[in-house]
């Protein structure tokens, strides 16, 4: 049974306002111009008790709430913050449709293994997105998009909503129409007027009158009243890197927990690779440090690379290009980039291949018996740590 995970960020340009200006913290507010024609672009929760919501004339919202407090949209910023959150889910999965900014289906039926169930991977993210990025997420999880999608619009603000393939047509009864995509004002009205407002009444309704009714539409109606939605997830595009990252609990000065933690996560990335068919011909290396200053660095090769090792000693000589060990580290983050399918790395005649044997053993155990259940060595003690794994 396929896990789907739905998963939208609280208010979401609001709240990266109140996060970057304090005082605004707990205040109504709304992002959107102040022009004559300005509408709001979101509302903050404490607004919208006002009935302010998001697509409301800025000035109907002013009317509404005196005290709302109106603020210029930052494409740029909320851009950034995404790139950030999506990197949180691409810890997970690389089964990622973007539904928009602040927004995504994730599909983990193949991470149980490494990860745990879908409600495990869901409280995973949820925390980490608040401790590394400040940002408040939802989540619904169920069998399909549509139900995880109607999950999440349960759990909001900052909430959780899990419906097992048991739980459907209870959790589906007691629901507007309305709540059904696809169901706009003129066929709830329509719906209405027949004395059909729940979806538990929606679903007495046979197929052929549905389709007299509405159409095409009305077979639509039909499966999703009994919560029947065979859609998959679909990334936007190909996957253009894949990386790894962490967040210290405290921020770390020591070299040596540096290095085991790049081994780590490059063991992680290559897995990732690996398991999709891919080489990668860029290594990446992202820091942040305690002040919250992040910097990059990259190196290229012309052999692709799939193998954890290769991909550390990359990583590894990139850190030192770096003022890790002086300043404090607070995040450590390795990718691959630059991926190709089925590219071949040029082997020396004098090269043992051992390395590749002894990840394909590591890729079998760590699919049957899960991440933790065969490490290298110097991995065996590592430093209390949140983030990819």
């Amino acid at each position: 049974m396929a896990q789907i995970i739905h998963l939208d960020l609280d208010a979401f340009f609001a709240s990266v306002e109140q996060l970057d200006h304090k005082e605004l913290r707990g205040l109504p507010l709304a992002v959107g111009s102040l022009s004559g024609r300005g509408v709001v672009a979101a509302a903050s929760y404490e607004a919208r008790r006002y009935g302010v919501c998001s697509a409301m004339p800025v000035r109907q919202a002013l009317a509404l709430c005196p005290s709302l407090r109106v603020m210029p949209p930052r494409m740029a910023r909320y851009r950034e913050l995404s790139r950030d959150v999506f990197a949180v889910f691409g810890r997970y999965t690389d089964l990622i449709e973007p539904l928009s900014i602040d927004e995504a289906f994730l599909d983990v039926t193949g991470s149980k293994r490494l990860y745990g169930d879908a409600v495990d991977i869901a409280c995973r993210i949820r925390r980490e997105v608040r401790r590394e990025l400040g940002l408040a997420i939802s989540a619904g999880i169920a069998p399909n998009k549509f139900l995880a999608k109607l999950a999440t619009d349960l759990a909001k603000p900052d909430g959780l909503r899990e419906v097992t393939e048991s739980e459907v047509m209870d959790f589906l009864d007691p629901l507007s129409v309305s709540r059904i995509w696809g169901v706009g004002k003129a066929t709830a009205e329509k719906l209405g007027s027949l004395g059909i407002r729940t979806i538990a009444e929606l679903r007495e309704v046979d197929m052929a009158n549905l389709k007299r009714l509405f159409g095409i539409q009305g077979e639509q109606l039909h499966r999703l009243s009994r919560g029947i939605d065979e859609r998959r997830v679909n990334p936007e595009s190909e996957v253009k890197s894949i990386s790894q990252e962490v967040t210290f609990e405290q921020d770390v000065t020591d070299v040596d927990i540096l290095w085991k933690e790049l081994l780590r996560l490059s063991e992680l990335v290559g897995y990732r690779l690996r398991r999709q068919g891919l080489r990668g011909a860029t290594v990446m290396l992202k820091l942040r440090y305690g002040d919250f200053t992040t910097i990059s660095r990259s190196s290229s090769t012309s052999d692709g690379l799939e193998e954890g090792s290769e991909i550390f000693a990359k990583a590894k000589e990139l850190l030192r290009d770096t003022a890790a060990g002086v300043r404090p580290v607070r995040l450590i983050g390795v990718g691959v980039s630059a991926l190709r399918r089925g590219l071949q790395a040029q082997a020396s005649l004098f090269d043992e291949p051992r390395q590749r044997p002894l990840s394909r053993v590591m890729d079998e155990v760590w699919e049957r018996y899960g991440k933790n259940s065969l490490m290298r060595g110097t991995l065996l003690k590592q430093p209390k740590e949140q983030g990819s794994d």
